[in-house]
């Protein structure tokens, strides 16, 4: 088993298509009509499959981040990205480094519907995810 994706509710689908594709995803297609909305689901350049689900018009909910904490999105090159998001008017929280290294990044930054998403720049050598050793004594966080 896997996670396919996530759906996000959104109030305006050419305002989240301008900010989820300046953050570098790409339109794969859409579903034009369902009991939830439009569909219209995006990938990351280096991902094989949909990733991301904007649902936007009928449902009868307004978007917002109601038991969504927040998305995680792996970026190459932190300085590239947030200089990306801010040239399209994005607040994009300054980047640190949760292990003070000069290669493990993270910043925040929100999107036009309220949804936090943290972009994470891993240390060279790191693998593309999360793994038991990112949470052992000797992960750089945990000393």
């Amino acid at each position: 088993m896997r996670t396919l994706h996530v759906g996000l509710r959104i109030a305006d689908l050419d305002r989240s298509l301008a900010f989820y594709t300046g953050l570098g995803y790409e339109v794969v297609g859409n579903v034009p009509e369902t009991e939830f909305g439009s569909l219209t689901m995006l990938k990351l350049p280096d991902d094989e499959f949909v990733s991301l689900e904007l649902v936007h018009g009928q449902g009868g909910r307004e978007p917002g981040s109601r038991g969504l904490n927040h998305i995680v999105i792996q970026v190459e090159s932190m300085t590239d990205v947030v200089a990306q998001l801010s040239s399209q008017r994005a607040q994009v929280e300054q980047p640190g480094s949760p292990d003070g290294s000069d290669d493990f990044w993270t910043a925040w930054v929100t999107d036009p519907d309220g949804y936090r998403i943290e972009l994470v720049q891993w240390p060279a050598g790191h693998p593309a995810g999360m793994t038991a050793a990112d949470f052992s004594e000797t992960a750089p966080e945990s000393r």
